[in-house]
């Protein structure tokens, strides 16, 4: 089923997520502007903190948690920009959070995670593709009875990451 926030979902994840994402700017492309012959301006997510707007979805879907599931942690599979997104929002909320990526994850990558999580993250490199660490992720988190951060497909994400807009 496709879900769809309503205004007042996106509004309030704005809320939620304002102390750790501010408002960006818009900067013109010169090349697509010429490319295009039009004004083409870009969103520059690339400002925050962790470089994404993956902190929008991630730091509010973890916020959004009960004291029950924030005392069990939570788990994420990502190649980098969710992970980044996911480790912050543990740090910053200290809720302990186990984040699976694949094995053949880019070695900055997963020191960026590592610096933006702390303390607060382990991380577990699985797999050689991004499906082999998901499944990996939500097999461990079944088990453990964690809270899994999905990258997309969860109304708290998406619901943070429509505050781009």
């Amino acid at each position: 089923m496709t879900y769809f926030p309503e205004l007042i979902d996106i509004r309030n994840a704005a809320k939620t997520i304002a102390q750790v994402a501010s408002s960006t700017p818009l900067a013109k492309s010169i090349r697509y502007s010429k490319l295009f012959d039009s004004n083409i301006l870009l969103k520059r997510e690339d400002l925050h903190r962790v470089r994404s707007y993956k902190i929008r979805g991630a730091f509010n879907k973890i916020s959004s948690l009960n004291k029950e599931e924030r005392k069990k942690g939570v788990v994420c599979a990502s190649a980098g920009n969710h992970a980044q997104g996911v480790a912050f929002a543990c740090n910053h909320l200290q809720i302990k959070g186990t984040i699976y990526m694949p094995s053949v994850t880019p070695k900055q990558k997963v020191e960026q995670t590592t610096m933006f999580g702390g303390q607060w993250i382990e991380i577990v490199l699985e797999g050689d593709t991004f499906d082999d660490s998901s499944k990996a992720a939500k097999t461990y988190c079944q088990k453990e009875q964690k809270v899994f951060v999905h990258p997309f497909d969860d109304p708290k994400t998406i619901e943070g990451q429509a505050t781009v807009g």
